[in-house]
């Protein structure tokens, strides 16, 4: 609280896909010769489920007999969670398959590996799978835990690995929407037999591939080919082609696919990934009531629906996989990767709509599906559910690359500016102006997450042989696909020569978000007429408006529009100042050190956006005022101390203190609008910055003033955000 590059290679990289699907999901391959653990079954969130341990090339369970929540611990752990809630007996999460692998497991809690715990033995066991064992992990991330938690289809060694499209027609322009379906075996790719292919299942490779629908009519393939999947049925609502019913052949017999020949399929795609402006103007509904809020790639996010003006959040009970299809297919991607459950994309703010979605999987949006109407007691944000989609491969990720950097998640940043008869030719981004939403375009095209960090100057980093500037003047909104579908000089401008002045990145799994609480500034504004011979230290910080340099100090009085401001760190990291503590600077007349200049502006704008009056917010201090249930205080001010908010805390600037206000000393009677911005230069890295405004219709009778509609700028729907709207009461009146 504030107090005093090769296009040949992309083109054979087109459209593989990670094997994904309902059951299970699979840790990272320890490095230290643990076993690997995943967790299995249904119904179940991602961080819950019968655990399963491989050994000698095969999946098998845990038996119930003798186990402890200290046996939950160390399996929690070893799945990169830091603790466990609860375990499980009697196979809740359903029966398992194969080798039960450990029976009379017993661990005292402390242990790095259920393999270092009590037990009869690997493959010592009288139990049956009736008595498998499951654990319910706490929803928390070991630090710097490497996994990448896909929720993987349990399938047998036998079948499909992968899935791809190969193109009929030689080089393709990306994305490839049409081609032959080929599966990958042990021994290499094969093709399915197309007799009896059906719309259903090529809806279903479609989505796999990251398109929303198939086209009807899939073109033939007479090319001759290993044949080793006949007779696939699906409904059409499978997320991977591998949970459909098929007929897998033997490589010895001879009638493989007697009367037909590779299956092909079209699709059709998003209007993101649209190869032709028709295509582009398309939109899948004349209102898109679903969003992706907060995810680090194209196609996940956290799932917000409209429902009226406004938007909100959907609860996680018995979210999956169907269901989060429909909102990908709704959003023009294909079929859902992963549904994850437990805020995993960061909480959203406002009401939550939806509870228990049951979706089929071919409805047109998930206000289809059933489902249950909420109230707060019923769901906190803690439970929005998340999506991740399939998205078609563009091969953004090939003309674009970080070099210099002590590792891969940072570097100066190299961009392909020719491909000309095959050649790789790479050149550097001016660092001029360069910013956290160019930063994080970057990290998403290469597929590395958020933006930790904008780099002007790279000076102490390696150089390369790239040497020239090719690009200048960049100016991203931040959601864009690659870098180069934003704003830039046309030919290259950059103030300063040389390498050492290019732009770069760091890049990381988690990022921050600041939202502010919108209700309270409604509840907390009141007009104060303060002498000005109080004002000493405010006029000192820049906190007055400019007549107030001809002011008769320290006599008259400056009429202040204050209120209170909550800020929230919803995201997955803490919110830090950009400098370090050496660079923050004091101020004597507060007595207390500013950790970055401007970390929020304040604004009184005109009906039509014009700006009347406006003040800024030094960061005082940084620190946390209170928690969430769970989360401890990191940041305080007191003694010199770390600034910052800690996820899942929030900061208040209490209405009384200095600066908190807009001067209005010299603003006529008048509707207006009250803006407040969090973070307005992007200095420092958020996981979304749309959510960083905030802004409330305003009356001002020259007396008293009234607030209404206060709102996060993206928490409306567009007409609404636009549409001026009555007075109802006033909120707060006289002039203290």
């Amino acid at each position: 609280m504030a107090r005093g590059g090769h296009w040949g290679t992309a083109g054979s990289l087109l459209l593989g896909v990670w094997l994904p699907a309902v059951l299970c999901q699979t840790t990272a391959a320890p490095g230290n010769g643990q076993p690997k653990l995943r967790l299995a079954g249904y119904p179940r969130k991602h961080n819950e489920g019968r655990v399963e341990v491989f050994h000698q090339g095969e999946w098998g369970t845990i038996c119930d007999d003798d186990f402890t929540l200290s046996t939950a611990h160390v399996l929690c752990r070893q799945l990169g969670f830091v603790s466990a809630t609860g375990w499980s007996h009697g196979a809740k999460y359903g029966a398992g398959t194969g080798k039960i692998w450990l029976d009379n497991v017993v661990c005292g809690g402390a242990e790095t590996s259920v393999e270092r715990c009590h037990s009869r033995g690997w493959g010592n066991s009288d139990c049956t799978h009736d008595e498998d064992a499951g654990v319910a992990c706490k929803d928390e991330r070991l630090p710097g835990f490497n996994d990448s938690n896909l929720i993987e289809m349990q399938v047998d060694e036998r079948r499909m690995e992968d899935v791809r499209l190969r193109p009929l027609s030689g080089a393709a322009r990306l994305p490839i929407t049409e081609g032959v379906v080929e599966v990958k075996y042990k021994e290499g790719w094969a093709h399915i037999c197309n007799v009896g292919w059906t719309a259903k299942n090529s809806r279903v490779v479609c989505g796999m591939m990251g398109f929303p629908a198939e086209k009807p009519g899939g073109r033939s393939s007479s090319s001759p080919g290993a044949y080793r999947i006949r007779s696939v049925a699906c409904t059409g609502n499978e997320v991977h082609l591998s949970a459909c019913a098929a007929q897998f052949v033997s490589a010895n017999e001879t009638a493989l696919c007697v009367g037909g020949g590779p299956a092909a399929v079209r699709c059709v795609p998003g209007p993101q990934f649209a190869q032709t402006k028709s295509q582009k103007r398309r939109r899948t509904s004349p209102l898109v009531k679903a969003r992706l809020k907060g995810g680090a790639r194209v196609g996940e996010g956290r799932v917000e629906v409209l429902k009226g003006a406004a938007w909100g959040t959907v609860c996680d009970d018995r979210w999956n996989l169907q269901s989060a299809s429909v909102v990908c297919r709704q959003l023009g991607f294909g079929s859902a990767i992963e549904a994850p459950t437990g805020a995993r994309m960061g909480q959203g703010v406002g009401p939550v709509y939806m509870n228990e979605v049951q979706c089929r999987g071919d409805e047109r949006s998930l206000w289809d599906c059933p489902h249950k109407a909420i109230t707060s007691e019923d769901c906190q944000h803690m439970e929005d559910a998340s999506v991740k989609c399939n998205v078609p491969y563009m091969a953004f990720d090939k003309t674009i690359r970080l070099s210099g950097g002590r590792s891969r998640l940072e570097g100066r940043v190299e961009t392909v500016i020719s491909m000309a008869a095959g050649t790789e030719t790479w050149g550097l981004v001016c660092g001029d102006g360069w910013t956290m939403r160019e930063a994080r375009v970057v990290c998403r095209q290469l597929g590395l997450n958020f933006a930790s960090s904008a780099l002007q100057e790279t000076w102490y980093w390696d150089s390369s042989n790239v040497t020239d500037m090719v690009m200048s003047g960049l100016k991203c909104t931040g959601d864009e696909m690659a870098l180069s579908d934003c704003q830039r000089h046309r030919s290259v401008s950059c103030q300063r020569a040389g390498s050492q002045f290019s732009a770069g990145v760091i890049c990381s799994d988690t990022a921050s978000d600041l939202v502010l609480n919108a209700p309270l500034v409604e509840q907390t504004v009141y007009i104060e007429d303060r002498p000005l011979h109080l004002l000493y230290c405010a006029a000192e910080e820049n906190c007055l408006s400019k007549s107030a340099a001809k002011a008769n100090w320290p006599y008259g009085q400056r009429r202040l529009l204050r209120f209170s401001a909550q800020i929230h760190n919803i995201g997955h990291a803490d919110f830090r100042p950009k400098l370090s503590r050496h660079s923050w600077v004091w101020h004597e007349c507060h007595r207390h050190y500013h950790s970055m200049d401007i970390f929020t502006h304040y604004d009184l704008l005109t009906t039509n956006g014009t700006r009347v009056a406006d003040g800024h917010k030094a960061s005082f201090c940084l620190e946390d005022t209170e928690c969430q249930e769970g989360v401890s205080k990191h940041y305080e001010c007191a003694n010199f101390g770390e600034q910052g908010i800690t996820a899942g805390c929030w900061d208040l600037y209490r209405h009384d203190i200095d600066c908190q206000w807009i001067d209005i000393t010299d603003v006529m009677p008048g509707n207006y609008i009250l803006q407040v911005v969090i973070n307005p230069n992007f200095e420092v890295a958020e996981s979304d910055f749309s959510n960083n405004g905030m802004q409330c219709n305003l009356k001002y009778d020259g007396h008293r003033v009234w607030l209404h509609k206060c709102h996060l700028g993206d928490s409306l729907s567009e007409e609404a955000g636009r549409s001026p709207e009555l007075y109802p009461g006033q909120l707060s009146n006289q002039i203290s």
